[in-house]
């Protein structure tokens, strides 16, 4: 317990902790509460037609790993904005930063009568090496990153998302909303237009994400559950259509996948 008291700790007075009271300066404008504006999920509209029940891991699990995956793309949004020296990109990341720390899904954790930080402890090391081997050594490369891997996680996290009843529900209405990185695109797309060594140098960091996010989708079900020919049946269609997705993302900024 002593130990489990000073893990909390330490994530509480982490860098994360830190940043999280800092987001309202970067993003939160004097509002009467913030509405969810759905975008259209046609790329993962085959993905939350599977009945992933078999498969689907215990529901704090499931809130545990989607909320941390947020914390950290927030964390790493946030952390653009400080190495990004342009005012008007550092805008656009605010706002992505913002709807990344809007989806944490920490209020409805708390509702659920669970500590949020309690839930998200047990997935810690393993994405936060997800993230150090995503992490690029160019900050447009870390911004591909995001759009990539969140993009996916997303999709498969919603997919998941329907195995869970009305907290299901209320998850894939928070994972659906807008998530404000449509200016990343605009970013890179621009990036690549400067300079054409910038398209090859990409599309083959956009192509090495998919294999480490892939694993991190199939680490999300059910822990020890050895994926048979039946669940690898049942699951295909998912990869396939986060696959699908991804090479539309790349597509948009005339990357190959």
């Amino acid at each position: 317990a002593s130990e489990r008291a000073a893990d909390q700790d330490k994530l509480d007075a982490s860098p994360r902790s830190r940043l999280s009271r800092m987001v309202k300066w970067f993003w939160q404008r004097p509002q009467a509460g913030r509405s969810f504006a759905l975008k259209s999920r046609d790329a993962a509209s085959n993905a939350t037609k599977i009945d992933f029940a078999e498969l689907a891991p215990g529901i704090d699990t499931f809130l545990g790993q989607a909320a941390y995956l947020q914390l950290g793309y927030f964390e790493t949004l946030s952390q653009l904005i400080t190495s990004t020296p342009e005012l008007a990109q550092k805008e656009s990341l605010s706002r992505a930063a913002g709807s990344a720390y809007i989806k944490h899904l920490v209020a409805l954790i708390r509702e659920r009568g669970d500590e949020p930080t309690a839930l998200m402890l047990p997935f810690r090391e393993q994405l936060d090496a997800f993230r150090t081997a995503t992490h690029g050594r160019r900050t447009e490369e870390t911004m591909l990153t995001v759009h990539i891997t969140a993009g996916m996680l997303d999709d498969f996290y919603l997919a998941l998302a329907h195995s869970y009843g009305d907290t299901g529900r209320r998850v894939a209405r928070i994972l659906q909303a807008d998530d404000d990185r449509d200016a990343i695109v605009t970013i890179l797309t621009a990036k690549i237009e400067s300079d054409p060594e910038w398209r090859s140098l990409l599309g083959l960091w956009g192509r090495r994400l998919v294999g480490d996010t892939l694993l991190v989708a199939r680490a999300a079900l059910r822990s020890g559950h050895a994926l048979d020919r039946e669940d690898e049946e049942l699951v295909e269609p998912v990869f396939t259509g986060l696959m699908a997705a991804h090479a539309r993302r790349m597509d948009a900024m005339g990357l190959a996948a």
